[in-house]
């Protein structure tokens, strides 16, 4: 998050908007979108029920909105992580599971399943990283590269929930 802030959940029914953006803006990648909607439901009483507008938010957007969010995701140990231009929350996620650590082969295999996945599905593959190892990672993509369009597309966006429920957990205490 760009504000390196966190706050009790105590306080989340207490948020102002413009507090609630600086905390939330971020939470679904370069998408501030999803916080300004979640934002009608408000007061929020706990993370629980924070997670839950932001996922009805995110789920109730057209479908060229929810194509913008997938892809507003970097790819996994691609040329964004190797050249810094991760944003914060993604950069502390991939270095959590190693994908900053990579050795040439693996890297050369994460490139060639980014390419092949964009080519089949057009938007990059993403994944909750978290508490996952490389091999878990490589694996996960060998095998989601055999799903449909559609298959694929839901399964991002359940992916975007389960890291923006992991981004909360880091903001939210």
């Amino acid at each position: 998050m760009k504000t390196g802030r966190t706050i009790a959940e105590a306080d989340l029914p207490a948020l102002r908007r413009d507090e609630f953006m600086a905390l939330f803006a971020d939470v679904f990648e370069h998408s501030p979108w999803v916080a300004e909607r979640a934002w009608r439901d408000a007061p929020f009483s706990d993370k629980a029920s924070l997670l839950a507008a932001m996922t009805r938010a995110m789920m109730a957007a057209d479908r060229a909105e929810k194509l913008a969010l997938i892809r507003a995701h970097p790819d996994l140990a691609g040329r964004a992580a190797i050249g810094g231009d991760l944003t914060d929350a993604s950069r502390r996620e991939q270095a959590g599971a190693g994908l900053d650590q990579c050795s040439p082969e693996e890297y050369a295999r994460f490139q060639e399943l980014n390419a092949a996945y964009k080519e089949k599905f057009g938007f990059p593959f993403i994944m909750a990283v978290k508490n996952s190892t490389r091999q878990q990672i490589l694996d996960a993509f060998a095998t989601r590269l055999n799903n449909t369009a559609e298959e694929e597309f839901a399964t991002a966006l359940g992916q975007i929930a389960r890291i923006a429920a992991f981004r909360l957990d880091n903001i939210i205490n």
